[in-house]
C-alpha cells in the first residue's frame, strides 16, 4: 500500500519519517519559494534487495527505451562500499542497459583506462552487464545554462550513444563535496578527466587540480548537473539514490571510514533536486544513538558546505527541494 506524504525542506533539514526523528527548534522555511509547478515527488522503500531496486524504477512510471545507459560509481580498488552487481545486476538487465563511467581525475586504480578496466572486471561489473568508459575515445562539450564558473560542461564523448539514462548513485559522504548523491554522480561522475578538473577548479583549469574556491566547485557541480539533464530532456532521464554503506567518504576512496549509521533505503524521482534534498532530510533528521548516528555524517557535509549544491541547483531550476514523499512499501 502506498503512503503519500507531503514533505518540505526545513531550514536545518529534517524529516519525521520511520526510523528519523524531526529536531526540536527546526525553522520552517521554504528553500526554493520560487518554484511555482506541481511539487515532484519522491518514491522510497525500506527494502534494499534487487527486487527493491526494481519496484523503486517501476515506481516512477517512466519506460527506459532505445540505448540505455545506467551512470554509476565503480568504486576504488581496495574500497568496498560502491554498489555490488549482487544488487544491481537484476536492475541492470531489465531495462537492457549499459554500465557507464569515466575516468577520474586524481591518482588511484581509475585514473587511466587499463587501470580502470582492472578495477571494472576485480569488481565484477562485466559479469552482469556491458560496460562502457565513455571518455575512453575523448570528450566532448555540452552547454551549461549557468556559465558563471564553467562554460561548457565537458563529458565523455560516448555519451551520445545513449537515448535514454538511468542516474544510480550511492547516497554517502564525500571528501571535497560534503556529500555524494544523484547531483554529484551527475556532475563530476558523467565529466571526462579533463571535465573533472574544470569543475574542481570552477572554471579555471581543464590541466591540473585547482581546488581552493568551494563554493565555485559546488556550484560548477550543480551547473554540470543541470547540462545533462537538459541533454537528455525530461522524460530520458531518471534518479536513484542508494542509502546504504553510508560512510563519511566517497567511493573514490580506497580505504573509506566505516559508515556510522545503519543502512536505509533506497529513494527515486525524475527531480534529481527533490531526490538528493529528501535524503540530506532523511540524514539531518536521523534518530542518532550509539551505534547508529549519522553526526559524522552531518559534520562533513555541513563543514564542506555541501548543501550548497542543492541550494544553487534548486537556484538554476533543475529542481525544487519541496516534494512529496511516497513510500512503496
Amino acid at each position: 500500500m502506498k503512503k503519500v506524504l507531503l514533505f518540505v525542506s526545513l531550514g536545518i533539514l529534517v524529516l519525521a519519517c520511520s526510523g528519523c526523528k524531526q529536531k526540536a527548534g527546526a525553522q520552517q522555511q521554504l528553500q526554493d519559494d520560487t518554484f511555482d509547478g506541481a511539487l515532484p515527488t519522491v518514491y522510497v522503500t525500506r527494502g534494499l534487495g534487487p527486487q527493491d531496486l526494481i519496484r523503486i524504477y517501476e515506481a516512477l512510471g517512466v519506460e527506459a527505451k532505445g540505448n540505455v545507459g545506467v551512470k554509476i560509481s565503480t568504486g576504488e580498488m581496495g574500497g568496498d562500499n560502491y554498489l555490488h552487481p549482487e544488487l544491481i545486476g537484476d536492475f541492470v538487465k531489465k531495462v537492457n542497459g549499459t554500465l557507464v563511467e569515466c575516468n577520474t581525475a586524481y591518482g588511484g586504480s581509475r585514473a587511466t583506462f587499463e587501470k580502470h578496466w582492472e578495477t571494472i572486471k576485480a569488481h565484477g561489473f562485466l559479469d552482469i552487464a556491458k560496460v562502457d568508459l565513455m571518455d575512453e575515445d575523448g570528450d566532448m562539450e555540452i552547454p551549461v545554462v549557468d556559465d558563471t564558473h564553467i562554460k561548457s560542461d565537458i563529458v565523455g564523448k560516448h555519451l551520445a550513444n545513449y537515448d535514454f539514462m538511468i542516474n544510480l548513485a550511492h547516497f554517502k559522504g564525500h571528501e571535497m563535496g560534503g556529500f555524494g548523491g544523484v547531483l554529484k554522480n551527475q556532475s563530476i561522475g558523467f565529466a571526462s578527466q579533463k571535465g573533472k578538473l574544470y569543475i574542481h577548479s570552477a572554471g579555471r583549469s581543464t590541466t591540473r587540480w585547482i581546488s581552493d574556491d568551494q563554493d565555485g566547485f559546488l556550484e560548477s557541480m550543480a551547473a554540470a548537473a543541470q547540462a545533462v539533464h537538459n541533454y537528455f530532456g525530461e522524460g530520458k532521464i531518471v534518479y536513484i539514490d542508494v542509502m546504504n554503506n553510508m560512510s563519511i567518504d566517497c567511493d573514490c576512496s580506497s580505504h573509506p571510514a566505516d559508515p556510522m549509521l545503519k543502512d536505509y533505503g533506497i529513494l527515486a524521482s525524475t527531480d534529481p533536486v527533490a531526490l538528493d534534498q529528501a535524503c540530506l532530510d532523511i540524514i539531518f533528521g536521523w534518530d542518532s544513538k550509539p551505534g547508529d548516528t549519522a553526526q559524522p555524517l552531518i559534520d562533513r557535509i555541513t563543514q564542506l558546505h555541501g548543501l550548497h549544491t542543492v541550494e544553487h541547483a534548486a537556484a538554476l531550476g533543475l529542481g525544487s527541494r519541496q516534494y512529496n514523499l511516497v513510500n512503496i512499501d
